[in-house]
């Protein structure tokens, strides 16, 4: 048979057929034979195959108090605790940045002193811990860290500092940081510091975003490859950032504003700005970032009075965190609200794909600093992202950027950034 004769012969067509109808996408009638229990099967294969990175947990807080063991899986409900490494075992969550949190206090020599102190104790406590569940967790610093620890069965632990109040007035400070491990700052939190402008002083603006100081401070995180945090910021801090950082810039824990009119989220021309930055935004996991509440001016007065009654966070003693818990969920009982729920938390990157694209998202959970929704309550629910992501027709390359690939990208063009920088200080 000659090759025009074999192109024309009918058998050749049906073959050419039957190929065809193998490998073509299922038409829409096809696609819904797919029953929700395969879906959950499927979601939850590529839910182990990628890597999952969440960036943000106040853990160290728990980890300072006498007796509380992180290789103990712990009740959320009786405890508070949202994150241990038996959760995070069952929630397939491969990585975490443990942020070392220090509430803002008095500006001043002795205020500086116990936050550095406060500061380091917790970043002690994350390194003892790796070194006590060594069989079942390392401590990582560098991006493929993760990825090598999760070939050995391990999860990877990342630790960051959210509000750069220990940072003080002294610059060096921040290398010594770096050399424990820190591998972002968050620059403020919910108060004015030193460094830069929050969203939320009640006070305002006092640098006009990020202080001279704080400007120095971005520049050494650049200098030393770590990864510059504008999640607390106010919308000026953002700019400046942006300007400043010779890095892409990251938000560990914020979301969409469009989609949820909160200060703290990110409007959508700075979502588009992060995009032509190259950074991320990590989605989190607070109701009140994910969906709108109804006004309720009793339950704000009594949530307002409670936290102004309460000592920081680090002086805290046991018995004064479970009173401080109970005392929250009486308020949620007498002043219920709707929850938040993982259809807000995907509506929310659906929005940041639309509007910056699929490289720039994340997952930030704050758990442990009031992270938790309905469906994503602790570490062990975490994969429930996945299948409302599959749900809604995201491939396995996607879910892969959104869990981790865009954060790991972040992290090693700050590393790379930063090799510059001190091969031109040195040349």
């Amino acid at each position: 048979m000659t090759h025009n004769q074999h192109r024309s012969h009918p058998l050749f067509f049906l073959i050419i057929l039957v190929l065809i109808g193998c490998t073509a996408k299922p038409s829409k009638n096809e696609a819904n034979t797919e029953t929700e229990e395969e879906l959950v099967t499927r979601a939850l294969e590529i839910h182990n195959r990628v890597l999952t990175v969440d960036t943000h947990a106040d853990t160290p807080l728990r980890m300072i108090e006498p007796g509380f063991d992180m290789a103990e899986r712990h009740d959320p409900n009786e405890t508070g605790s949202k994150v241990d490494y038996p959760r995070m075992k069952e929630g397939g969550l491969d990585a975490i940045f443990f942020a070392a949190f220090v509430a803002q206090d008095i500006r001043d020599d002795d205020g500086n002193t116990r936050a550095k102190a406060l500061c380091l104790q917790m970043m002690d406590s994350i390194v003892t811990s790796t070194e006590r569940n060594s069989d079942i967790v390392g401590l990582a610093l560098n991006p493929d860290d993760a990825y090598n620890l999760e070939k050995e069965g391990k999860r990877a632990i990342y630790i960051g500092i959210e509000n750069g109040y220990p940072v003080g007035k002294d610059l060096s400070n921040v290398e010594l940081y770096f050399n424990k491990g820190v591998r972002y700052i968050t620059l403020v939190h919910s108060s004015n510091n030193d460094l830069a402008d929050s969203a939320t002083d009640p006070n305002g603006t006092e640098h006009g975003g990020i202080s001279d100081f704080g400007v120095d401070v971005v520049k050494e995180m650049n200098r030393l490859g770590i990864m510059v945090d504008v999640s607390h910021g106010n919308d000026s801090v953002f700019y400046d950032a942006i300007a400043l950082s010779k890095a892409p810039i990251i938000a560990s824990h914020s979301n969409a504003r469009a989609v949820t009119d909160h200060k703290r989220n990110m409007t959508d021309e700075m979502l588009k700005l992060m995009a032509e930055n190259g950074g991320v935004v990590q989605l989190t996991m607070l109701a009140n970032y994910l969906r709108e509440a109804p006004s309720n001016p009793e339950r704000d007065s009594a949530v307002a009075a409670l936290r102004a009654s309460r000592k920081p966070a680090g002086e805290m003693t046991r018995e004064e965190r479970i009173a401080l818990r109970q005392a929250f969920n009486e308020l949620d009982e007498e002043y219920p609200v709707p929850p938040a729920t993982v259809k807000h938390v995907v509506d929310h990157i659906d929005h940041i794909v639309e509007v910056a694209g699929i490289d720039h998202v994340g997952i930030g959970c704050d758990f442990d600093g009031g992270g938790g929704i309905e469906g994503i309550f602790d570490a062990s629910e975490v994969m429930n992202i996945t299948i409302e992501l599959v749900k809604r027709g995201y491939t396995e390359e996607q879910i892969q950027k959104i869990w981790g690939g865009n954060l790991i990208r972040v992290f090693k063009e700050v590393q790379a950034v930063a090799e510059k920088i001190q091969s031109d200080e040195l040349s």
